[in-house]
């Protein structure tokens, strides 16, 4: 990220620790996530994405560490004075009231008149095409509108930051497809900075300007979809990221994407160049076959490797189950792969740049 870019947040050596003699939950993370920006935080269950995202929320508290919202320093803040907005998981609508006082009800806490928040709450229902369901309650409704009101609800109070915490985990696929392009839509349209946590690789990738790959509390790997994807940092993400078979070389792991795999006959013939493997499963995709092989030669943990075939060339010469065959990969297409994040060393609970930038602040 270019050092002029504005910043819609910024974490300084953020960590959560539950308990005294157990791994934190966060573990001195550094992030920034450039204002306007679509940010989505990505990995397996407990790898600390969602405590991230709650402390950023202020919805769970903050051991160590500082988070900034536009150059503000919110980490003591409650929730609601922070600027920012939480669309939850189960989208948490009450179920006694309509979807326009659903919406409106952030409004009636803070005491605004009727007329104006009911006006405020139908303008945000009509931006989301749930203006003519106003009236429905959330048992009326499908999931995908009830996240549509859960959106509107969000969007009610204004926040410079819109925070998901797995908003898309409760739909069905087809819908779960349809809700991501709209999500994405609304963010661009909006101009706000959207931090979406998800579990899903594909979500992820459709979503995202910007991927955050976690693993244990700590940040592996920051970039574009096709950065993560396409350079991965180390094995973690290379596995996590699906797609990739990781190798052992005499120069260390490497990945390569399972379409830049080639594949040959064994023959007694001739054998062509490559490692010997066996064919252990074929899926047949339509567009593409996926074959699963086994390698004679290497270490357990990397016998397990994928092939992606084209349809036309898995049509033109099939392959059986069982089949000996040559696995060869274009050097130019393998990535090598670094040891991964690691445990930082403790960190003074006010970092450098961040004591720099509240001088700054302050001049």
């Amino acid at each position: 990220m270019d050092a002029a870019t504005p910043l819609a947040i910024e974490i300084v050596a953020l960590t959560k620790r539950y308990a005294i003699g157990i791994a934190p939950a966060v573990d001195q993370i550094d992030l920034r996530i450039a204002s306007g920006s679509y940010c989505c935080l990505l990995g397996p269950s407990g790898c600390g994405k969602s405590t991230t995202l709650r402390m950023i929320a202020g919805h769970e508290s903050v051991t160590q560490g500082d988070i900034l919202l536009e150059n503000r320093n919110i980490t003591r803040l409650p929730a609601a004075a922070r600027g920012t907005a939480m669309m939850f998981q189960s989208f948490a609508l009450f179920p006694h009231l309509s979807a326009l006082d659903n919406v409106a009800f952030s409004l009636k806490m803070k005491g605004v008149a009727r007329a104006e928040r009911q006006r405020r709450s139908a303008e945000l229902l009509e931006r989301v095409a749930m203006g003519h369901l106003a009236q429905r309650k959330p048992a009326e409704l499908s999931g995908g509108q009830q996240q549509r009101v859960a959106l509107a609800r969000a969007l009610i109070t204004e926040p410079r930051v819109l925070l998901l915490d797995e908003p898309l985990s409760a739909l069905d696929p087809f819908l779960r497809v349809q809700m991501r392009a709209e999500l994405r839509r609304w963010q661009k349209e909006l101009g706000l900075t959207f931090i979406h946590v998800t579990h899903s690789q594909e979500e992820a990738m459709a979503l995202a300007d910007t991927m955050v790959v976690m693993n244990h509390g700590l940040i592996e790997q920051v970039g574009s979809p096709h950065q993560v994807y396409n350079h991965p940092s180390c094995e973690f993400v290379a596995r996590f990221m699906g797609g990739h078979n990781v190798l052992q070389t005499a120069d260390g792991p490497i990945a390569v994407r399972h379409d830049h795999m080639q594949i040959a006959s064994a023959s007694a013939s001739g054998e062509p160049p490559g490692l010997p493997a066996r064919i252990t499963d074929i899926e047949y995709q339509g567009t593409y076959a996926l074959l699963g092989l086994a390698l004679d030669d290497a270490p357990p943990a990397m016998r397990a490797v994928s092939v992606l075939l084209p349809e036309s060339r898995f049509l033109s010469q099939p392959f059986e189950l069982g089949q000996a065959v040559r696995l060869s990969w274009d050097p130019a297409q393998a990535r090598a792969l670094g040891p991964g994040a690691q445990r930082p060393a403790p960190r003074p609970p006010q970092s450098a740049s961040l004591k720099l930038r509240r001088d700054a602040l302050a001049a």
